[in-house]
């Protein structure tokens, strides 16, 4: 990448890069594509992707109900409800 390119993508992105930077941040650019042409030209073949590095299981709660129904207690002091449901402002016309 040359520094004419840094100052149109900075103006797409509306990053400001000062005159000073854009020479290095040019060379810093080049680095990271020249590392994924490098990552790319690795054979994959056969190669099973994995979630996770270390075949870590997610441990999972009991999906049981531990808490009473108040429903009809949090309407009786709500402002405003109509067939169950909570009335409140329009916000959005």
């Amino acid at each position: 990448m040359n520094p004419s390119d840094i100052e149109k993508l900075a103006h797409l992105a509306r990053l400001e890069i000062s005159a000073e930077t854009i020479e290095q941040t040019a060379k810093s650019i080049t680095e990271v594509l020249a590392l994924v042409d490098q990552l790319s030209s690795v054979n994959t073949d056969g190669v099973v992707p994995m979630a996770h590095p270390l075949d870590a299981v997610q441990r999972l709660r009991a999906d049981d109900v531990n808490e009473t129904n108040q429903r009809d207690a949090f309407q009786q002091i709500a402002p405003a409800t109509e067939d169950g449901l909570y009335l409140v402002p329009k916000v959005i016309d």
